[in-house]
């Protein structure tokens, strides 16, 4: 004849399986940060892509190296609705402005939308836009900051060539190739939510991204 289980011990077992789950739960969520240091490793790599997928070099014209790839960085504009966001562009329309126009924004292959945060030049709620590139409404990031490794009298831009490697500053100002600026050392990107920091490294040369 088989024991049944008394209604103390269902309770019991009830009761240690809720500590159980409250124990568990909460390490499984996500941590908005880490997505946020997540995604942004994907796309620092995707302008990598870019930049070695297509060629910009052009004998015909001097300034061809200012339409690299490049990732632009801002902690708030009016169009970014004063929130940490970025944009991935090359600069190839109305000479050389360093601003990204709609037809020079990077396409996010899954979405097909732009991937912009409303950096400059178009509204964050442009239907048109990922809205997860505007890393501080969708992820609630309030700071981005480069290390001095990767950062040239406050620009936030990292840009590749045609091999990969990865470039600080703003390319559209350099007026020569001889000009541009390779990382030389490990570029340190921290992005943060209240006391929550998650750091980002691009390495020389390689310009291998990866949560650090």
């Amino acid at each position: 004849m088989k024991k049944a289980f008394t209604l103390l011990e269902l309770v019991f077992v009830i009761v240690i399986i809720g500590i159980l789950a409250a124990l568990i739960i909460p390490s499984t969520r996500t941590n908005p940060v880490q997505e946020a240091a997540i995604q942004l490793v994907n796309h620092i790599r995707y302008t990598q892509h870019l930049a070695m997928v297509d060629d910009r070099f052009d004998m015909a014209d001097s300034g061809w190296h200012k339409e690299l790839w490049q990732i632009r960085f801002t902690n708030g504009t009016g169009t970014s609705n004063n929130k940490p966001a970025y944009v991935i562009f090359s600069d190839w329309i109305g000479g050389h402005t360093s601003h990204p126009e709609v037809d020079e924004c990077a396409v996010d292959p899954l979405t097909g939308l732009l991937i912009h945060g409303g950096v400059v030049n178009i509204n964050f709620d442009d239907p048109r836009l990922l809205q997860e590139a505007n890393l501080g409404n969708t992820f609630n990031i309030d700071n981005i900051d480069f290390s001095s490794s990767c950062s040239i009298s406050g620009s936030m831009r990292i840009a590749f060539d045609h091999l990969g490697r990865p470039i600080r500053g703003n390319i559209s100002g350099e007026n020569s190739v001889s000009e541009l600026r390779y990382i030389r050392d490990t570029c340190e990107i921290t992005i943060s939510s209240g006391s929550v920091n998650v750091i980002i490294e691009i390495e020389p040369e390689t310009g291998y991204t990866h949560i650090q």
